[in-house]
C-alpha cells in the first residue's frame, strides 16, 4: 500500500509539474482568442503586471508570445511553434530538462537570434547543440526568414509540447508578429502553493476576469487543469486504480486476520476452557486474543513500513525501475514519500484490520469448559 500510494503520488505530482512547466499554473490571455483562429495579444504593460502581483498567493508573473515557423535544413523541414519569452522568464524547469548546451539569455529588448529546441526535434531534423539553422515564417504578404543558433536541447518526454515547441526571445516573436513591445500572447502565473489554486484564481476571476488592458481588450484566465483537461482528467482516474489497491490490500489484511484469529482459538481451546474453568469470564478472555492479534498486526506493519519506505527512497534515489518515455512521460519511476499519509494508512489499516476481528473473537463464548477439555 505505502508503495502504491507513493509512486500514485511521484506520477501525478511529476505530470502536473511538467505541464506547469510549459504554462504556469495560470494564464491571463484575450478573451478572443476562444472565438477565432486568429492571434490576438495583450498589453502587459507595468500597471497590467502590479495587478497581478498583487494578488495573493502569486509567486511569480511572465510574459510569452507565440509564432508559428518553419525550421529547415538542407534535408528535412519541420513546423514548429516559436515560444517567445523575456528576461523574467523562470528557466528552472528547462534547466533540469536540458540535455545539452546552456539556456539562451532572453531579451524583451534585442535578439540574438537563439534558440532552444527539443531532443525530439533535434532527431527529426539531425541538429546538434551550436548549430545553425534556418527558419522561415508564412506572414499574410511576404515570407519572413531568420537564422537561428541552436544554444540547447531539452527533453521532457511529454510528447505533445516536445514535439513541436521552440524557445526564443519575446522581442523577435512580437517583431515577427508585428506587434508592439507591450504586446504578448498572454502572461503565465505561478502560484505559491498549488493546493490554493482555487483561492489565488478567485482573486484573478475578480479583478482581472472581464477587466480590459491598455488597449481595450478583455482579458480572461484560467488554470491548468482547464487548459489541460485531458491531461488531468486522466491523472484522476489513477485515483480511482488507488482506492481499489487499497480496499482490495485492507480486505486480504482483513480476511487473512480473522483467518489467523480463528486459528488461534481453536489451537488454545482447552487453554480457553481451562481458563473458564478458573473463573475467567469470556470479555477478558476475548480481549486477550485481541490483544495478541493486535501485537501480530503490529509486527507485520512494522517490517511492512520499512520494506516499503526502503523500496520506495531506494527508487527515488536509484531511479532502478525504469519506464518507457513514450507511454508514460517519465524515463524512471517516480515516486513521492508522504510520511503524514504514512502514517494515517497504517492508523487506518490496524483499526480496520481490529474492526473485523470483534466478531470472530465472540467465538471465545461457545467454547464450553467441559466440552474443551476432550477437544482435540
Amino acid at each position: 500500500m505505502i508503495i502504491t500510494v507513493s509512486v500514485v503520488l511521484g506520477f501525478k505530482h511529476t505530470i502536473r509539474d511538467k505541464v506547469a512547466g510549459f504554462g504556469g499554473h495560470i494564464q491571463v490571455s484575450n478573451l478572443l482568442k476562444y472565438n477565432d483562429t486568429d492571434p490576438y495579444t495583450i498589453v502587459a504593460d507595468d500597471s497590467l503586471m502590479q495587478v497581478m502581483r498583487s494578488l495573493p498567493g502569486t509567486k511569480h508573473i511572465q510574459r510569452y508570445s507565440y509564432v508559428q515557423g518553419l525550421l529547415k535544413t538542407d534535408d528535412d523541414f519541420l513546423g514548429v511553434m516559436f515560444k517567445g519569452v523575456g528576461p523574467e522568464f523562470d528557466a528552472a524547469f528547462l534547466k533540469e530538462n536540458l540535455l545539452s548546451g546552456s539556456i539562451p539569455q532572453f531579451s524583451d529588448s534585442t535578439s540574438r537570434y537563439q534558440l532552444l529546441i527539443s531532443k525530439m526535434i533535434a532527431d527529426k531534423l539531425k541538429l546538434n547543440t551550436g548549430d545553425q539553422i534556418y527558419a522561415y515564417f508564412i506572414g499574410d504578404e511576404n515570407v519572413k526568414t531568420r537564422k537561428y543558433t541552436i544554444t540547447g536541447i531539452y527533453q521532457t518526454n511529454m510528447t505533445r509540447f516536445d514535439e513541436s515547441l521552440c524557445f526564443t526571445d519575446i522581442y523577435a516573436a512580437n517583431r515577427l508578429n508585428g506587434w508592439e513591445k507591450d504586446n504578448c500572447t498572454g502572461i503565465e502565473v505561478t502560484v505559491d502553493d498549488l493546493l490554493q489554486i482555487d483561492y489565488t484564481f478567485e482573486a484573478f476571476i475578480r479583478q482581472v476576469n472581464r477587466s480590459t488592458d491598455g488597449h481595450g481588450n478583455t482579458l480572461i484566465s484560467q488554470t491548468i487543469y482547464e487548459l489541460y483537461p485531458n491531461v488531468f482528467t486522466w491523472l484522476e482516474l489513477l485515483d480511482i486504480n488507488v482506492w481499489i489497491i487499497l480496499v482490495l490490500m485492507v480486505c486480504v489484511a482483513g480476511f487473512t486476520m480473522i483467518s489467523g484469529l480463528l486459528i488461534i482459538i481453536l489451537e488454545r481451546t482447552q487453554m480457553i476452557g481451562t481458563l473458564k474453568a478458573l473463573g475467567a469470564r469470556n470479555k477478558t478472555i476475548r480481549h486477550t486474543f485481541l490483544w495478541f492479534a493486535v501485537f501480530i498486526i503490529g509486527q507485520g506493519m512494522i517490517w511492512g513500513n520499512i520494506l516499503g519506505i526502503g523500496l520506495v527512497l531506494l527508487q527515488q534515489y536509484t531511479g532502478i525501475v525504469t519506464l518507457d518515455p513514450q507511454v508514460y512521460y517519465v524515463s524512471k519511476a517516480p515516486v513521492e514519500l508522504n510520511l503524514p499519509l504514512v502514517i494515517l494508512l497504517d492508523m487506518v489499516t490496524l483499526i480496520v484490520c481490529v474492526l473485523v476481528l470483534i466478531l470472530p473473537s465472540f467465538l471465545v463464548s461457545h467454547i464450553h469448559p467441559a466440552k474443551s477439555m476432550r477437544y482435540e
